[in-house]
């Protein structure tokens, strides 16, 4: 399968580069992959590419943090609250629907063009997937799993710990990667509209557009989706290993 994939984006690239030099398009909207080579080349010389990532990356980082803490709280207490569920459940479900970018008005209202409003619609990006995810796991398990703990004299911390956690797990983890992708999502969003704060990534890619240079337009279209797909490999793949070595279940 690694062949496969590996030999599938070889093809992806030498259709773009046969494209680019048959002039199928004007070069000032397909540039060659060798002249957005060029552009990451520079970009990387100057500095400015390794700056934009890691304030881009923080940004994400602290953002999703905060929305895996409150996401997985909100989804025990969904799930284990039947008043709760009843009410907040139904806001939070219906919230889930609504684009990120929608939040962005109301955190410029209430934050100013400030960092505190791209943090905002990071966490709001990501916090209703990871607690719908937590609350779905736990209804998921089979009831006579809780009986039989409970039979055995687990409870509190211990129930939690040695039963509900590691059962709930392989959801868990699929709410922790699909909040990933919606916090990056919203970070991209959240930064091309807010030019005039530290530089990230999206404001580099709004800044391709504002100059018309599309080989840094593809050049940082391509890196946000390295990126996307690096924190994959790097981090949910090992802890879905991890998991299915530790406690025998398959990630989602």
């Amino acid at each position: 399968m690694r062949l496969a994939r590996l030999g599938f984006y070889a093809l992806l690239a030498l259709a773009w580069w046969g494209a680019a030099a048959l002039h199928l398009w004007p070069p000032y909207l397909l540039p060659s992959p060798g002249e957005v080579g060029t552009f990451l080349l520079s970009a990387l010389k100057d500095g400015s590419l390794v700056s934009a990532l890691l304030t881009s990356l923080g940004r994400a980082g602290l953002g999703y943090a905060i929305s895996l803490v409150l996401g997985t709280a909100l989804g025990l207490l969904l799930a284990r609250s039947k008043l709760a569920d009843a009410t907040l459940g139904s806001a939070v479900t219906g919230l889930q629907s609504l684009p990120s970018i929608c939040w962005f008005p109301l955190a410029l209202l209430w934050f100013g063009l400030t960092e505190k409003s791209v943090l905002f619609v990071v966490v709001m990006g990501a916090l209703f997937a990871i607690t719908l995810a937590v609350r779905s796991g736990v209804r998921g398990l089979p009831p006579l799993w809780l009986k039989a703990a409970q039979m055995l004299g687990a409870t509190g911390v211990t129930l939690w710990s040695r039963v509900l956690l590691p059962a709930i797990l392989p959801a868990f983890l699929s709410g922790m990667r699909q909040g990933w992708a919606f916090a990056w999502r919203s970070l991209m969003a959240a930064e091309l509209l807010s030019q005039s704060l530290k530089i990230g990534v999206g404001h580099l890619l709004s800044t391709g557009r504002d100059l018309n240079d599309m080989p840094m337009v593809l050049g940082m279209v391509g890196i946000i989706l390295l990126l996307g797909v690096a924190v994959d490999f790097v981090v949910f793949v090992p802890l879905e290993r991890l998991i299915a070595r530790r406690w025998g279940v398959e990630g989602a």
